[in-house]
């Protein structure tokens, strides 16, 4: 996978950077937990701070473009963010005592 930032604003008003990012990849589209580790790793920021807001792929490209927000603090993150998108792409709990 080859990340490329387009561009990286900072919004003091919500503490938070909004990074716009491009990534080509080969193979299968990678899953939203491995784009969120490498856009961490390039950034060095914790996952936990970062949240995927789009992701777009056109058919038969081996590119998405993206956007995602980086917080200052996990509680920055839980006041403005909606819940279901801090939650798209974490791993999903085991259930306990399924066949």
């Amino acid at each position: 996978m080859d990340v490329t930032i387009e561009s990286d604003k900072r919004n003091e008003l919500l503490s938070r950077r909004e990074v716009e990012f491009t990534l080509k990849y080969e193979g299968a589209t990678p899953s939203r937990m491995q784009i969120t580790g490498k856009l961490c790793a390039l950034l060095n920021v914790k996952e936990s701070l970062v949240v995927l807001d789009s992701l777009h792929s056109s058919f038969g490209m081996t590119q998405v473009t993206g956007t995602a927000r980086i917080y200052d603090t996990e509680d920055g993150k839980k006041t403005t963010e909606r819940p279901y998108l801090s939650a798209r792409g974490m791993p999903k709990p085991k259930e306990e005592g399924a066949a």
